[in-house]
């Protein structure tokens, strides 16, 4: 009952309002159903209709909360990248030469995301960082790295530096399919003085292995079982045919929603190439490497070479998924999605280190290329990559909200462990990392393409992806900086995804299939921010503060 002057007024119901009749707390959820016809804030139509409300990017709204009936573990981020693949969570990243090259890739996938090999780079390069992600975690190694009884202690060093591992297994002819005598491991050879020696001397010979045709979860239980490292398995002939690695086990405790072929248990991987005529080149050596998604790297992807490439790879590579893009609008989406593409790219302008938007004059904005290009794109079975314009966790959600299956980060991974480049301290006194847009003059400019070949200059990704090949003239859509130290993703990333579920928790929905069937419905609701709204969101009226994101 209320209180007046801190008196009990047993026999008074004060309203709040004047004229208004006090009604039953119980009856307060019936009452909301039955007399107010509109819900709070917006539908997801009328948000995004750019005739009212112009072309609107990731801080113009936000997504109003709805019921807590779970916790945050229980959210499911399992999304699908392609017609065919899915991964269980929904982060990939970008194949710019700052970003990702093969322990990127590697530790994306580890992740339950995936990491999309930059082609800034030779197709033998490329290749090769394709290669280590497919031997990185495997469930039998098919095609183990095999030494011969005349390999020396010095090669077998180098190759485990060339490899990033140190147990080979060592066969009469240094062959697969000829008989195992033994095996060679980082211990084996880690000092040993003599470099010249062969491995012969040093290498083991006490093995357990396992007949072949032994079962994924036999193997597993014998190695588990075993102090050794590596597992043969071999032949009635005992002749080496695969190989299991203790490591593996241990990567599959630690990363468990690691994204892998269902198959072979090796992680998937994905590459980006251009749409020229050598490009079908570079696709052979890339397939040839075991790659299981290409996706196609242009600014502007609704062209006639593009949709050429994807009739090509869908004729000649049928068990290749193709993401095509980048697209912002449904002709350009009809276009490739009628050509034969497997995923769509959206975003034209709106990465940290893109001006193509200011140069060009040339885009849209993110919020509502996602919408209308995933919206269109869905009709037809086929899922989006929200690429661009991701600075937080609160972006992402927005992103997959408006209709992506996953999305792309760039700058937001570019300063961590395991993308490429070496920290430097910055004049402010702070560890960063060098960090560029494929448009930039240095990424058109790099000649690490063709490998300081004659003619390098030209083929590279930089000028390919803008349409730049044959210009005497540059003209730069992207910039150079540097970014600030995340740290190592094996950290960010599992922090970016416990923001995602807890942003589902206060939406109130268990899974991203959820969400998005709720934005359709129209039961998910949102609001658009003003300026001084964007203001009170933000970090305001302190004198000083620490914004430390994560521990």
């Amino acid at each position: 009952m209320p209180l007046t002057n801190g008196d009990l007024a047993a026999t008074t119901k004060t309203p709040l309002a004047a004229g208004q009749e006090l009604l039953d707390h119980t009856t307060a959820v019936d009452f909301l159903a039955n007399e107010y016809k509109h819900q709070d804030g917006l539908d997801i139509q009328t948000l995004l209709d750019s005739k009212t409300h112009g072309g609107l990017t990731y801080n113009d709204f936000l997504v109003l909360p709805g019921y807590i009936g779970f916790p945050a573990s229980d959210v499911a981020l399992d999304t699908p990248v392609t017609k065919r693949i899915s991964l269980k969570t929904p982060l990939l990243s970008s194949p710019m030469d700052t970003v990702t090259e093969h322990s990127m890739a590697i530790h994306m996938a580890l992740l339950g995301g995936l990491g999309v090999i930059h082609h800034n780079c030779s197709a033998e390069d490329q290749a090769e960082m394709v290669r280590k992600v497919k031997r990185f975690e495997n469930g039998f190694i098919l095609d183990p790295v095999v030494l011969s009884p005349e390999t020396t202690v010095g090669e077998a060093k180098q190759l485990k530096e060339k490899w990033g591992f140190g147990g080979f297994p060592v066969t009469e002819n240094g062959i697969l399919r000829s008989k195992l005598i033994g095996m060679i491991t980082t211990r084996d050879i880690q000092f040993h003085p003599d470099l010249n020696d062969p491995v012969t001397s040093v290498m083991s010979t006490d093995l357990v292995t396992a007949p072949s045709g032994t079962t994924l979860t036999e193997a597993n239980a014998v190695l588990s079982k075993s102090k050794k490292g590596k597992l043969p398995i071999v032949d009635s002939d005992h002749n080496i045919v695969s190989l299991l690695s203790r490591s593996d086990l241990m990567k599959n405790l630690h990363y468990p929603l690691a994204s892998k072929l269902p198959h072979s248990k090796q992680l998937i991987c994905a590459a980006a190439i251009g749409t020229r005529p050598e490009d079908k080149q570079r696709l052979q050596t890339l397939a040839d490497a075991g790659l299981d998604i290409v996706v196609l790297d242009s600014s502007q992807g609704n062209s006639i070479f593009q949709i050429e490439m994807i009739k090509f790879i869908k004729d000649n590579y049928p068990g290749l998924d193709v993401i095509g893009g980048n697209v912002v609008t449904v002709a350009q989406a009809a276009n490739l999605i009628a050509a034969g593409v497997d995923g769509l790219r959206i975003g034209m302008g709106s990465g940290s280190a893109c001006i193509t938007q200011e140069v060009m004059a040339v885009g849209r904005p993110q919020a509502a290329s996602v919408f209308n290009v995933s919206s269109f794109a869905a009709r037809f079975g086929v899922p989006c990559v929200a690429d661009g314009g991701i600075q937080n966790v609160g972006h992402i959600v927005k992103g997959l909200a408006l209709g992506a299956s996953t999305v792309m980060m760039g700058g937001l991974l570019a300063g961590t462990t395991e993308s490429p480049g070496n920290y430097f301290v910055s004049h402010e006194g702070k560890l960063v990392k060098a960090y560029r847009g494929m448009g930039s003059i240095d990424a058109m400019e790099d000649k690490k393409a063709g490998s300081g070949a004659k003619g390098a200059i030209k083929s590279d990704a930089g000028k390919a992806r803008y349409f730049s090949e044959g210009d005497r003239l540059l003209v730069a859509q992207g910039v150079s900086g540097s970014v600030l130290d995340r740290g190592s993703v094996t950290k960010f990333v599992p922090y970016l995804l416990a923001g995602l579920q807890h942003s589902l928790q206060d939406i109130g929905m268990k899974s991203l299939k959820a969400l998005r069937e709720g934005v359709l419905k129209g039961d998910v609701r949102f609001e658009l921010r003003t300026v001084s709204a964007q203001a009170e969101g933000n970090v305001h009226g302190l004198h000083s503060f620490d914004k430390k994101l994560y521990s």
